[in-house]
């Protein structure tokens, strides 16, 4: 099923019959977070992207109302074509779900935001190891002491993935995900967990722990997550995102949106 091509996830996401992550799956494709707000905090959101475009890279922003996506996908409907959905309400999470038709109205605008798991087939295939990927679990995510710029009503702590990476292949890793600005870039932070407030590397506050080896350092990336702790100090009535892991597969390559 790794290879599978994305429509056909997509296509099999709205049947009900791919319940899975996406992580590991259509490598070399772009993958992407999910936001969707009412019309009334989406150009407080817009701004808050556009002055956090490290882990909020934008994507495809859809017209008022439309649940549709033209840019990065055809025939994508973001009410059906995530396995998982979160419901945020007042800054609480009250339900996960797969399909949020019913929560949809016409004045509802989505945005798609770049995801790192988008990088890691060129990570691999440089011969850098994906640790999660290796031993068959989801990336390690962790919320930072980092505040993200505010924007309107929109504040918060920024929120990273870790890869452990061999300390020779670290500068190979950073140049790598620097030409992949839409799917974060470059690292954010490199070596000491506590400098951006972790306290313990193998309690992520979402997704699953990994081992680091001797010789290896833990580097952090931005992530796309950081809209829900947004939402978990703003409190927007409603915030509709992706669950972790649970991202929506587009159509293009990554090569097509990484620099040279």
């Amino acid at each position: 099923m790794r290879d599978t091509p994305p429509a056909e996830i997509r296509q099999l996401t709205r049947a009900g019959q791919w319940a899975g992550t996406t992580v590991g799956h259509a490598p070399g494709c772009v993958q992407a977070n999910l936001v969707v707000l009412h019309r009334e905090l989406a150009y407080d959101f817009l701004l808050f992207c556009q002055r956090n475009p490290k882990p909020c890279p934008l994507l495809e922003v859809t017209e008022v109302g439309s649940p549709l996506i033209t840019h990065v996908a055809e025939n994508a409907d973001l009410r059906t074509d995530l396995a998982r959905y979160r419901i945020f309400r007042d800054g609480e999470l009250v339900e996960e779900t797969g399909d949020i038709s019913t929560y949809w109205t016409d004045d509802m605008v989505g945005f798609l935001l770049g995801c790192s798991l988008t990088f890691e087939a060129a990570l691999q295939k440089v011969r850098i190891p994906v640790r999660h990927l290796d031993v068959g679990s989801m990336v390690s995510v962790y919320t930072t002491n980092i505040e993200c710029a505010s924007a309107g009503c929109f504040s918060g702590p920024m929120v990273v993935t870790m890869r452990p990476i061999p300390g020779r292949l670290v500068s190979k890793a950073v140049t790598i995900t620097a030409r992949h600005p839409i799917s974060h870039g470059a690292p954010v932070h490199i070596g000491d967990p506590a400098a951006i407030g972790i306290a313990d590397l193998g309690r992520p506050d979402f997704g699953d722990p990994v081992p680091v080896y001797e010789g290896e350092t833990p580097v952090f990336w931005a992530c796309g997550v950081t809209p829900q702790t947004v939402a978990m100090r703003s409190k927007p009535a409603l915030m509709i995102t992706h669950a972790p892991g649970y991202m929506f597969v587009t159509d293009r390559r990554a090569d097509e949106l990484h620099l040279p």
